[in-house]
């Protein structure tokens, strides 16, 4: 099932921004791939396991960069926005993220 994307938020963010994070996530797939490779053949666990959080990491940096850009840039125009329900949409969007991440 291919997630869907919402095309009004793609012009959201910095091209900057949106390229750096696309490298990391390159860099992470290719990680993944030789992580996978490792389990496949049999590797020590721990170190399996050092290199998924060092893939977490990884990801953990991505999604600041991206929040870093998302509170610079779209959220802020938002919260300045005249109408107040593009202000809280963004508010709950952002709390939502943090909701679900702390539920992990």
């Amino acid at each position: 099932m291919t997630p869907q994307v919402s095309t009004d938020h793609l012009t959201h963010g910095t091209a900057e921004v949106r390229a750096k994070a696309a490298a990391r996530l390159r860099s992470v797939e290719g990680h993944v791939r030789g992580v996978q490779r490792m389990v496949e053949e049999g590797a020590y666990c721990v170190d399996i396991i050092k290199q998924t959080k060092a893939i977490q990491r990884a990801l953990d940096k991505v999604s600041a960069l991206l929040l870093e850009d998302h509170l610079k840039h779209c959220a802020t125009t938002a919260i300045r926005a005249a109408d107040p329900t593009d202000r809280e949409r963004t508010i709950q969007e952002l709390l939502e993220v943090f909701e679900t991440s702390a539920k992990l």
